[in-house]
């Protein structure tokens, strides 16, 4: 019997994904979605287990739930990444959870939900269900929020690199790669609902590599069929990509389609070769910049973001100045930026030298305010040039403003109607507020 669900997402790009695609799958069942998490019939936990604070968040809104349940017949699951990671804890520590669903299983949870008061099978037997082995990875048909312009594709699961910090190999599995048909299709459905821009998901998307019959489709050759077989999609992105998996002909590609977003996502994670390959990188310091340097006069003005990891084991003085002097050379338009916390069962959380938090916390403050200086300086230097902006939504601010994305992905307000949201605008950028411009329409610059 249908009923309304309510579902919380924490972390990176493809847990959104495959929660919209859970969503969706409700959403056709006849589910409703809950105003508040009390009025719920279920609730979702999509989870994330690259930090040990998201896992912490997670334990606090599982207290959170529990204190539901005492008062209401609300169902309570847990899936995602930290459920793979920690099945028996949280069935053993959290009696309240109803259903553990780890990465391997997602797509039955929409029926499983909806037999949710079948009486013929226990809380035990639901929870032993999803506590064996894992079978096969298989995509969701269709990743979509209903309403939106923008949309998660993924195409790539898992990792093969087994970065040693990282705990993604281990929750995630190895690589596998969507087949192009599925992509094509979803594609084809996502441009029937109005979608104009889509993001290439993938832990690391531009390993992508499937065989078609006796044809190898690399990450540029996708990314060709995407364009020929596509007319409404105007902006394509990709994320997250490797260092070490950036051929030239993806740089050409960038460089030669304007509805590939000159913008990329480049996690070069520390400065210090040392450091890199402690981490098991697999580049140098002077690989990653012998790429940007490639990237930038291949594709002139191009935007590129990153992530830095600082106060990794061992980390030493000189290895923190690295990083500081590439953040000065390379000048990212933004990072994302934390520090080192160890992850049970990545060979780093063995490693000696490991740092005290204290020391990690002063050096990721210097890190940040260097980074955000750069950044405010590059967006400064924005003002009075003309974007392409996607509008996404009102303005929460001021309903006769809309908010919208440049290329470079960065948020913008101008002055419009909902009537608008959907369309791409070109946007004279006037005044920055924070990390977001404010603009005006304006006409289409000459080329």
């Amino acid at each position: 019997m249908p009923g309304k669900y309510w579902l919380e997402i924490y972390g990176c790009q493809m847990n959104f994904a495959e929660g919209y695609a859970l969503e969706s799958e409700l959403k056709k069942l006849g589910w409703k979605q809950a105003g508040t998490a009390e009025e719920a019939d279920v609730a979702i936990l999509h989870t994330c287990s690259v930090r040990q604070t998201a896992e912490n968040r997670i334990w606090g809104r599982l207290g959170f739930f529990k204190h539901i349940k005492q008062s209401k017949h609300q169902k309570l699951i847990v899936m995602g990444c930290m459920a793979e990671r920690l099945k028996n804890e949280i069935v053993q520590r959290e009696p309240s959870v109803d259903l553990v669903v780890g990465n391997y299983h997602k797509e039955y949870l929409a029926d499983i939900i909806d037999g949710l008061q079948d009486q013929d099978i226990s809380h035990a037997e639901r929870k032993e269900a999803f506590l064996k082995h894992e079978k096969e990875f298989r995509f969701q048909k269709l990743h979509y929020r209903e309403n939106d312009f923008h949309a998660y594709l993924p195409i790539m699961h898992g990792c093969n690199n087994f970065c040693t910090y990282c705990i993604v190999p281990y929750v995630r599995g190895r690589e596998i790669s969507r087949s192009p048909e599925e992509i094509l299709d979803e594609i084809s459905q996502l441009e029937s609902r109005g979608v104009k821009e889509i993001s290439l998901l993938g832990q690391n998307v531009n390993s992508y590599s499937y065989q078609d019959g006796r044809t190898k489709v690399d990450f540029p050759d996708i990314l060709e069929r995407i364009l020929d077989h596509s007319r409404d999609i105007e902006w394509i992105r990709f994320i997250t990509s490797h260092p070490k998996d950036v051929p030239p002909r993806l740089i050409d590609l960038i460089q030669e389609q304007p509805r590939i977003c000159r913008h990329v996502h480049l996690p070069v994670q520390h400065g210090s070769s040392s450091v890199l390959q402690r981490m098991n990188r697999k580049y140098s310091r002077e690989d990653f910049l012998d790429l940007v340097r490639r990237m930038k006069e291949k594709v002139p003005g191009i935007s590129l973001t990153t992530d830095i990891l600082i106060g990794f084991p061992g980390e030493g003085e000189k290895d923190f100045q690295d990083t500081l002097s590439l953040l000065r050379e390379v000048r990212f338009d933004d990072a994302f930026m934390y520090y080192y916390n160890v992850r049970e069962g990545t060979p780093a959380a063995q490693f000696d030298d490991q740092l005290p938090k204290e020391l990690k916390l002063e050096r990721l403050d210097e890190v940040i305010q260097l980074q955000r200086s750069i950044s405010h300086e590059i967006r400064m230097q924005r003002i009075g040039t003309v974007e392409k902006v996607l509008a996404e939504s009102v303005s929460r601010r001021n309903s006769s403003e809309l908010l919208g994305r440049t290329e470079r992905d960065q948020m913008t307000v101008f002055p419009g109607t909902k009537a608008q949201i959907g369309g791409f605008f070109h946007v004279r950028l006037e005044e920055l507020h924070g990390n977001t411009f404010k603009g005006s329409i304006c006409e289409e610059p000459e080329a």
